[in-house]
This record gives C-alpha cells, structure tokens and sequence, in this order.
C-alpha cells in the first residue's frame, strides 16, 4: 500500500497512469459531494457518482446493501475502481464494500477530514457498525493507495478539525513524547497539519507493517478506544444533539485510559494531569454521569481486543509508550469513569 501526501491533480494522475480499468465508481457523502467532488470530478475519466447520507449512524449494512445494490446496477466488474471520497464512515464502508464485491476489486482511499488523513484510511482497517456495536462487522484488506491533499482540510468546520486532532495527539502519547510535549505548548490555531499529517502516518504505517493484522503491537493503535467507542456509540443511541463525533469520544476515552495507566503505575501523576488538562481545554468533558458506567461497561465487553471474557486494554507505558493486552476489570472501568466524571 502507498501513501501519497501531495496534490491530488499530481497523486491521483500518477495513480492511474498506466491503468486500464473497466469502471470507476467515487462514493462520497452529502457532505464530501457537495464541498469535495468538485476538485476531484477533473481529474478522473468517465465515472460514476454515488452519494450516501453522511454521518456514523449510516455506517452500516442499509447503506452497504444500497452501495453493493448500486455497484451492481452499473454492471461494475473486477477490474472496475472505487474512490473513496470522504472522512473515516466513508473510508470504512466503502473499503468494506469494495473489499467484498465479487470478492473484491481495487479501491483507493482519498480522505478529506484530518481524522482520516492521519488515522482511518491508513492500515487496511474496514467495517461497519452492526446492532449497536461500532466497527462489529469488518476485514483487514489494504487499499491500492491512499491520497492524502492538505487542501480538503479547508473544507472542514472546527469541530470536524478539532476532532481528527485527538488522532494525531493518541500517536504521540504512544510513540513520540517529545512530539507530545511540543504540540501540547501550542494552541489549536498554530499547528503545523502539513508536519502533523505526515508525522502520524510515518508511526502508524510502521505499527501496521509490523502487524497487519492486530495480533500483537497494532493493538497500541487502540490507546483510548476501548472507552472511547463505548462512549461514542452509548452517545451515538441519543438525540443527534447529544452525538459525539470520533475524536471528542477518544478524547474521553485517552483521559480514562490514561488514569487506568496511574493505577497500574505505568504513568506517572505529572502526565496524567498533563493529559487530562490539555484535553479537557480542548474538548470539554462529554456528558456522562456515573450512572451511565453500567452500560459503558457493557460496550466495552463488545471490544475486540477483548480475550476469553476478559477485556484487554492498551495503556500508556510512560509518555511515548504502550502496552497492550492488559487485563481490566469492571470494577477498575467504574473508578475510571467517577475519575473523569469527577
């Protein structure tokens, strides 16, 4: 798999130099058609356009069978392409789908959120959320590339941007502390994406080329997920008011996960208050009493690191680090939420 960081007319016109493909199919949402195909539709041949609903509450078998039912009315064959122009819902299921039409054809991941850009379309990771439970349902397959253009980020409204930014801050806690304690010292407003964008993608293509498949060191990638989707998708069953897009869930789940750290004394108070106070200045704190826990809980228990009935985490091993596969309670999950509900 290739990731390009350039100019889409220069990736995507490298890309299919040389290519003779039967169809090309773009999927993007209402979002993405409307302020992101227009800088894609002069580049490509002949195509065709389908659009989904966007939003995480799409991501699921409806939209897929909608999507396989629409690549079959075009009579695309194996040696079509899909482009996948969008944000991670978009990334995810359109990989999903491509992955498993006819057994698969060829697909190219054009992100055009940061969240995207420096995590989601990287790894091969595809799926969809299934009876309440995100990413149920899913494969390990790697796209032909993934083009990566800075311009879409102007594009996105702040929360969007803010959002991928939890991305870029969980590479650095487990990877590059000194990253880490340069971007924490920086406002919102004064981050350098083009450095940042690059930056996550070189850690987490070399994570993903040392396990492709999660089955060990890939499993880091997940520092503040394992509580994070649950509290994504316990929000994801409330009014769309209430919703929390991925990042603002993360951000959560990295302040949770991090006090699970301190307690197993594999972080240190000082980082643990650093963490806490940079993200809860940039993200606020999510809506969650204690009494909610109980069904945090039981999402959690749906994670798929999760082995023989007991869930697994991956938490910091000091700023720069992480372990994976460590064994926490229930009982250990409640202390971490009354600690971040306060």
């Amino acid at each position: 798999m290739s990731v390009h960081i350039a100019p889409l007319q220069e990736s995507l016109s490298a890309y299919l130099e040389g290519k003779s493909y039967s169809n090309v199919i773009v999927l993007a949402d209402s979002n993405t058609k409307k302020h992101c195909y227009p800088l894609l539709k002069p580049l490509l041949p002949k195509h065709e356009l389908m659009v989904v609903p966007a939003g995480e509450q799409h991501k699921n078998l409806q939209t897929c069978e909608k999507i396989w039912g629409e690549m079959t009315r075009v009579q695309l064959d194996r040696h079509a392409l899909m482009l996948n122009l969008g944000g991670g819902v978009v990334g995810d299921m359109g990989g999903f789908c491509a992955a498993t039409y006819k057994r698969g054809i060829d697909f190219v991941q054009v992100p055009t959120t940061l969240l995207a850009q420096v995590d989601a379309s990287v790894g091969g990771k595809l799926g969809i959320d299934f009876q309440g439970f995100k990413n149920h349902l899913g494969v390990f397959t790697l796209p032909q590339s993934v083009l990566i253009d800075a311009t879409f980020l102007s594009t996105l409204p702040y929360r969007e941007l803010r959002s991928g930014f939890a991305e870029i801050i969980k590479h650095c806690l487990i990877a590059d502390a000194a990253k880490w304690h340069e971007i924490r010292q920086k406002e919102f407003e004064d981050q350098d994406w083009g450095d940042l964008i690059a930056h996550s993608v070189k850690i987490k293509q070399n994570v993903v080329a040392a396990d492709p498949t999660e089955k060990g060191l890939r499993k880091i990638l997940n520092f503040g997920h394992t509580l994070g989707h649950a509290v994504e998708t316990f929000f994801l069953n409330k009014s769309p008011q209430q919703r929390l897009l991925h990042g603002e869930a993360i951000a959560a789940g990295m302040v949770m996960e991090a006090y699970l750290a301190y307690r197993k004394k594999t972080l240190d108070r000082q980082t643990l208050e650093q963490i806490e106070e940079f993200l809860f200045s940039m993200y606020g704190k999510a809506a969650l009493v204690t009494s909610d826990t109980s069904a945090l809980i039981a999402l959690a228990q749906q994670d798929k690191k999760n082995r023989g009935g007991e869930l697994r985490f991956s938490l910091l091993d000091g700023c720069g680090h992480c372990g994976y596969d460590l064994r926490i309670t229930p009982a250990e999950i409640r202390q971490a939420v009354a600690y971040y509900v306060g």
